[in-house]
């Protein structure tokens, strides 16, 4: 098996590509080690130290680690782990599968939201998992986006910039009862 990286926008994270599929579909994100009870890759990726973070995507993992943990040190450790894991046998998630990540909607403004939602798979989340992380709908209110980042997308620097210049851009251009765009956090 041979897993390739790639860099993300975020230089806490790098993207683990295994060759194979990590999710059949969805996502699955584990901002900490408890979170990732009911994933044995994740649990194993975090059983490196240095490890914050892990986000699960249909082909890849993405890692992020602690701002004092250089890559150098445990890439070779986290190449390792993913390695094990495929090698193992076990699934990859127990019990539920991946969420689409989307939260759900009712009400008089479910016409719009469904239009938000659409525009971000179709335009939004293809981009953002070719850096390693998800954007999904967290609600709407008032004119107002309330978006969830993930994986590379959570703490990247440059993601304000994205959810500004790039998303509230394309989403006030196609639904003009969007007036502004929100980070949330879970």
């Amino acid at each position: 098996m041979f897993i390739q990286t790639e860099s993300t926008p975020n230089p806490a994270t790098l993207k683990f590509l295994p060759g194979q599929a990590v999710l059949e579909a969805g996502t699955a994100d584990f901002p900490n080690q408890e979170a990732a009870e009911k994933s044995p890759l994740a649990a194993r990726v975090f059983g490196v130290e240095g490890v914050t973070g892990v986000f699960l995507g249909n082909d890849f993992v993405t890692v992020t680690k602690a701002e004092d943990v250089e890559w150098d040190h445990v890439k070779p450790a986290i190449l390792g782990a993913i390695m094990e894991h495929f090698q193992s046998g076990q699934p990859v998630i127990i019990g539920e599968a991946a969420a689409s990540g989307h939260a759900d909607h009712d009400g008089e403004d479910a016409e719009i939201v469904g239009q938000i939602k659409e525009l971000l798979d179709t335009r939004v989340r293809p981009a953002v998992a070719q850096d390693g992380g998800d954007i999904t709908f967290h609600g709407f209110e008032r004119g107002v986006v309330y978006l969830h980042m993930q994986g590379a997308c959570a703490g990247c620097p440059s993601s304000t910039i994205t959810l500004k210049m790039g998303i509230e851009n394309l989403l006030r251009h196609y639904i003009p009862e969007v007036t502004e765009v929100r980070p949330v956090g879970l």
